[in-house]
């Protein structure tokens, strides 16, 4: 049972497991040019169809993956990036804001602050949702029926060993003796899985956050969040210290955040990892 539940989970996410390997930092995605899986079914999803022509198309795909991966970003900023002028991103932004698919993010200013907010764009829960892939109902069914047969601790060990799995993959591509070089070697694999991970740091105080734009398992994580938590654990054991989730896509925020403090990490490096999976302690 708990193998079908892997092959679902796999299938839910697994159009960005082999069709997104992509670096979700601005200038990789802005230089690529890759259908989405997700955006490819906007239509039958019910997003109002374009009169734009094939490029206009590819141009708009782009646009919303990297509102999805690095959002909240502003117009000028995306324009800055992609080549274009400020005008023609901002026709794509307005397409996508009539179809649902990204809204307005209002900075939280400091108190005193002069000028009028910048407006950015984030994606919303339905762009996420039409891109978490086909398979997530029937995998979110085969874990109810999991929970039912054998109890709640099956799915969180279920959880483990998935992330274990995840984990063991990454492990050789982590090898970076500087903590901030270390969090953006995982945010490179997450982004080849499909997560559209970015690194951020934190103004004032020794501290990243590594967030994720998109999720191939969020629909399922909202169910059993025992998958973001497993999530979390492999996290600090890949890095060596104690991370703290944030807001998870799961649970309605328009990214995953993980808080990473890097004054302590480096210290840490050479301790034995606690994780076990198979032929490694």
């Amino acid at each position: 049972m708990e193998l079908l539940a892997h092959k679902l989970l796999t299938k839910a996410g697994g159009t960005h497991m082999t069709g997104a390997r992509h670096n979700s930092r601005l200038a990789g995605i802005a230089g690529t040019t890759q259908p989405d899986a997700g955006s490819a079914g906007l239509v039958a999803a019910g997003v109002r169809p374009s009169e734009a022509g094939p490029d206009e198309e590819s141009t708009r795909e782009r646009v919303l993956n990297l509102i999805i991966s690095d959002g909240p970003i502003s117009a000028a900023e995306l324009a800055k990036v992609m080549g274009l002028t400020a005008a023609g991103v901002r026709r794509h932004f307005t397409f996508l804001e009539e179809n649902g698919q990204i809204e307005v993010f209002t900075d939280a200013r400091p108190a005193g602050a002069r000028g009028r907010p910048s407006r950015k764009y984030v994606a919303t829960s339905d762009a996420h949702g039409q891109i978490s892939g086909a398979y997530a109902g029937i995998a979110t069914e085969v874990l109810e029926f999991l929970e039912q047969v054998a109890g709640p601790q099956a799915v969180e060990d279920f959880a483990t060993a998935r992330l274990s799995a995840m984990a063991a993959r990454y492990e050789p591509f982590i090898t970076a003796s500087d903590p901030a070089e270390r969090v953006e070697q995982l945010a490179q694999q997450l982004s080849n899985d499909g997560f559209a991970a970015s690194v951020r740091p934190v103004e004032g105080i020794p501290m990243l956050q590594l967030c994720q734009g998109q999720c191939p398992v969020q629909h399922v994580a909202t169910q059993f969040p025992q998958l973001c938590d497993a999530e979390s654990k492999v996290f600090s054991e890949l890095l060596g210290v104690h991370t703290q989730r944030l807001v998870t896509l799961a649970g309605g925020g328009h990214v995953c955040t993980t808080n990473v403090p890097v004054h302590n990490l480096e210290g840490q490096l050479d301790r034995p990892s606690k994780r076990n999976v198979e032929g490694k302690k």
